[in-house]
């Protein structure tokens, strides 16, 4: 399997792969036009023809014998630099009297722009039939090799919004204690439309004070922060990277935000560079790696077994084809696992 960046003539492999696995996702909707323009942002940011404000990368996972395209990754630069990036930071409010000998302490939403400027890992989806081996660690994964290497242009922070809880209808019980009082809507048209860009809605019907949420129902209160289950891997994956839940959630369904310095996620901060050497590797050396090109416009990652002799790397002769590599090219290295990083 092999990563690298989206193109135009992918646009009808997408689609299908889209329709065919009945994807919910916003980011990525059902609609020709609207993901032409993605993959055109997509493709001017890896020609380093794009704004900063509009600078995204998506990668695509391919399945080599095939050439089919099975998953999607992607990297939106900096966030909130043309449409208002909101969300709720979780706070506290203390109301006490000491005469009467009451201490409440109340818990609140605020809404707040406080990611704006900072990157954001987005739009994952790996097709369903190929959910197995590593296929959503490389998929995953390997967007950080791209940051590791082409720091100047993300944040010195990294977020992710994770799904919150839904029922197996998608039905939000956040939303539905709160979101729906102000927006008369449903859940998943909201969702829809913050996610192709039209936002402005969020800041002309949200409240702007600070809410309660003990007003909200103890479903919707249970939920704030809380991860939906078929989400809950992909929070673990980030947390053994270094990303924290810090308090800000999702504005709809109060699935948490994860964040972490550009500098401190480990697979960054861990990487290595060095030059591919002709020999291939034993049957039981080394350790599987993400190893990646170091072409912004050409960028390929792929997993192999692989070690570092001094500034020497040895890949397998599968992952030097797949990346179109020979001997004394640069590549960009990592395990795979945290795990075995040193």
């Amino acid at each position: 399997m092999i990563i690298r960046p989206i193109a135009h003539s992918d646009l009808d492999s997408l689609l299908t792969m889209i329709s065919s696995a009945g994807v919910g996702m916003t980011t990525l909707p059902n609609n020709a036009e609207l993901l032409g323009a993605r993959i055109a942002a997509s493709v001017n940011s890896f020609a380093g023809e794009a704004k900063r404000a509009d600078e995204q990368y998506v990668f695509v996972l391919e399945d080599p014998a095939t050439k089919k395209i099975v998953g999607v990754s992607a990297l939106a630069a900096a966030v909130g630099l043309q449409e208002p990036w909101y969300s709720y930071r979780v706070g506290q409010v203390v109301h006490a009297s000491r005469e009467l000998g009451i201490f409440n302490q109340t818990p609140t939403l605020f809404l707040s722009n406080d990611h704006t400027g900072a990157t954001e890992l987005c739009s994952l989806f790996l097709h369903p039939d190929y959910r197995r081996g590593r296929n959503g660690a490389l998929l995953s994964k390997a967007r950080f090799l791209f940051l590791a290497q082409f720091r100047e242009h993300f944040s010195q922070k990294v977020i992710a919004e994770l799904r919150g809880v839904s029922d197996e209808q998608g039905k939000s019980p956040f939303w539905e204690s709160l979101g729906r009082h102000f927006f008369s809507m449903e859940f998943a048209q909201a969702d829809y439309l913050t996610g192709i860009g039209k936002k402005s809605f969020v800041a002309e019907l949200m409240p702007k004070h600070p809410l309660y949420s003990s007003f909200l129902s103890a479903e919707a209160q249970a939920v704030i922060g809380a991860t939906h289950p078929l989400t809950t891997p992909a929070r673990r994956m980030l947390e053994e990277e270094g990303f924290r839940y810090e308090g800000h959630v999702d504005i709809f369904d109060a699935g948490p935000t994860v964040e972490c310095a550009l500098a401190d996620i480990d697979a960054v901060r861990k990487s290595r560079l060095g030059a591919v050497r002709a020999t291939d590797i034993g049957a039981d050396d080394g350790k599987l790696c993400l190893v990646a090109t170091t072409s912004r416009s050409n960028f390929r990652v792929a997993l192999s077994r692989a070690s570092l002799d001094g500034t020497n790397v040895v890949i397998e002769a599968a992952a030097r084809e797949a990346l179109g590599v020979r001997a004394g090219d640069a590549v960009c290295v990592v395990p795979l696992s945290p795990k075995d990083r040193t």
